[in-house]
C-alpha cells in the first residue's frame, strides 16, 4: 500500500494501492483498446463530454481544493483558485475538438490538403507541487485532440488525480482516461518505454527529464518537457519599488517556493537596492505561514522532510540571511521565508534550483549586466522585469532566454498563452492553442485530379 502523508501534521491521510509495471501495462492496454472509439467521436460530440467533464469538475470544486490543501500542504485559498485553473483549461480545451483545422494547399494535377490526427496513448507524468493544476494542461489539450491518457500523479499527492479519474468515469468512455499511483522508477519507466505509448508529456526536475528523454528516444516518442527554472525577477531603480516590493514574495514564495516558476533571483538595480531592501522586509516578515485549511494562510509547509531538508542545505550555518519570516511550532515540514544578501554570484543558492521559500537579492549597475545575469543560467522558463520605461521593459523582455514572461507583474501563466521553457527549462509548450499541435500529428493528403 501507499501511504500518503499529509504534510502539515506529518500523518497519514489516506493509504492506496501501490502500482507497479503490471498496472502500467494494464492501463496502456486499457487506453489502446479505447483509442479507436474515442478518435472517432465527432469532434461537436467529443466538444460536448468533455463540456459535460467539465461540468462535473465544478460540481466537485470544493471537495478537490479540500483534497489538494490537505495532501499538497497548500493554504485553501490557493487550492481553491488552482481547482478555478483546472476548471478552466477543461472548458478551453472542450471548444477544441472543432476548432482543429487544416490547410488546402494548391498543387499541379490535383488538391493537396492538410488534417489533424490524434497520436494515440498518450502518457502523462506530473508533479507534487501542483498535482491536478499541471495535470489538467496535460489532460484536457490530449483528449480534445482525440488521443486516450495515462496519468501517473506524483506519489506524494495522488489524491485529487484518482477522485478526477472517478468523475471521468461517469461521462467518458471506459479506458479514455486512466490513472495509476506509483513509483517513478518502475510506473514512470515502463510507461516512457511502452511500444503502444505515442507520446509522454512529463513535468519535473531536469534530471528526470533527461532520463526520460532518453528512453523514449528507443521508440521516437514525442515529449514535452516541463522542467526546472531559476527564474530572474530584475527590477529597475525607476520601477514602482513599492508595488515591486509587494508582489516579489509572491512571486518566490508562492507555494512555499516549490513553483518551477519561482522568481527566487531577485534582481535589483544597484542604486535602488537599500531602498528596495527596506520595502522588501515587512512583506517577508508578515507571510503567514501555518495551517493550510485557515482562510488566513498564505504559505504552507513543504512536502516532505526530505524536501525541507534539501531546502535548508541551501541555507547552512553562517549563510547570509538578510531577513526571514517565521514558522508555527510542532508537526509539519515547515520552512521560513528566507531572503540571502548579500551573495557571491556563483554560491549554489544563486545557480541551483532551490524549490523552497529562499530568495537571492543580486545587485546590478545597468540594462546590460542585467540581462547578462539573468541568463547567466542553464534554466530558462519564466521571469518579470519592472520599470516605467516601456522601451526598457520590451528590450529587456526580447533579450532575456526565457519561455514565459511578465512585466510590472508577476503573473505570466494563463489558459489561453503557451508556457514552456528555453534551455534545460524543458521542450515543447503547453496552453493555449499551442498544446494542440503538441497531442497531434499533420497528414498531408493529396488528390489527383488529373491524369
Amino acid at each position: 500500500m501507499l501511504q500518503v502523508i499529509e504534510p502539515a501534521t506529518e500523518t497519514v491521510l489516506e493509504q492506496i494501492p501501490r502500482a507497479g509495471a503490471a498496472e502500467a501495462d494494464a492501463a496502456v492496454a486499457r487506453a489502446k483498446a479505447a483509442h479507436p472509439g474515442w478518435r472517432a467521436i465527432a469532434p461537436a460530440d467529443r466538444a460536448k463530454l468533455l463540456y459535460e467533464l467539465a461540468d462535473l469538475v465544478e460540481s466537485a470544486l470544493d471537495e478537490l481544493a479540500l483534497l489538494e490543501a490537505r495532501n499538497a500542504g497548500k493554504p485553501i485559498t490557493d487550492a481553491r483558485g488552482e481547482m478555478g485553473m483546472v476548471l478552466d483549461t477543461f472548458r478551453y480545451y472542450a471548444g477544441a475538438p472543432e476548432r482543429m483545422l487544416g490547410d488546402t494547399i494548391p498543387v499541379g494535377g490535383g488538391q493537396a490538403f492538410t488534417v489533424r490526427e490524434p497520436l494515440g496513448v498518450v502518457a502523462l507524468i506530473t508533479p507534487w507541487n501542483f498535482p491536478l493544476t499541471i495535470a489538467a494542461w496535460k489532460m484536457a489539450p490530449a483528449l480534445a485532440a482525440g488521443n486516450t491518457i495515462v496519468l501517473k500523479p506524483a506519489e506524494l499527492t495522488p489524491l485529487t488525480a484518482l477522485r478526477f479519474e472517478r468523475l471521468a468515469s461517469e461521462v467518458l468512455p471506459p479506458g479514455v482516461v486512466n490513472v495509476v499511483a506509483g513509483p517513478g522508477s518502475t510506473v514512470g519507466s515502463r510507461l516512457v518505454a511502452h511500444p503502444d505509448v505515442a507520446k509522454v508529456a512529463f513535468t519535473g526536475s531536469t534530471s528526470v527529464g533527461r532520463a526520460i528523454a532518453a528512453s523514449a528516444a528507443h521508440t521516437i516518442k514525442r515529449v514535452t518537457l516541463e522542467l526546472g527554472g531559476k527564474s530572474a525577477n530584475v527590477i529597475f531603480a525607476d520601477a514602482d519599488l513599492e508595488r515591486a516590493a509587494a508582489a516579489a514574495p509572491t512571486a518566490v514564495f508562492g507555494n512555499a517556493g516549490q513553483d518551477c516558476c519561482a522568481r527566487s533571483r531577485i534582481l535589483v538595480q544597484r542604486s535602488a537596492v537599500e531602498r528596495f531592501m527596506a520595502l522588501l522586509e515587512p512583506h517577508v516578515r508578515a507571510i503567514v505561514v501555518g495551517d493550510p485549511l485557515d482562510e488566513d494562510t498564505q504559505m504552507g509547509p513543504l512536502i516532505s522532510a526530505s524536501q525541507r531538508d534539501a531546502v535548508a542545505s541551501f541555507v547552512p550555518a553562517g549563510a547570509p540571511v538578510a531577513f526571514q519570516g517565521s514558522v508555527p511550532c510542532g508537526p509539519g515540514y515547515w520552512f521560513a521565508p528566507t531572503v540571502l544578501y548579500p551573495v557571491d554570484r556563483g554560491a549554489r543558492a544563486v545557480t541551483e534550483e532551490i524549490f523552497g521559500p529562499v530568495a537571492v537579492v543580486i545587485p546590478f549597475e545597468d540594462e546590460a549586466e542585467a540581462i547578462e545575469i539573468a541568463n547567466d543560467t542553464i534554466y530558462g522558463l519564466s521571469g518579470s522585469v519592472w520599470t516605467e520605461n516601456g522601451a526598457r521593459a520590451l528590450r529587456v523582455a526580447r533579450a532575456m532566454e526565457t519561455g514565459v514572461l511578465s512585466i510590472n507583474t508577476n503573473t505570466s501563466v494563463r489558459v489561453a498563452t503557451p508556457f514552456g521553457g528555453f534551455k534545460q527549462s524543458g521542450v515543447g509548450r503547453e496552453l493555449g492553442p499551442h498544446a494542440l499541435d503538441a497531442y497531434s500529428e499533420v497528414k498531408s493528403i493529396y488528390y489527383a485530379t488529373e491524369g
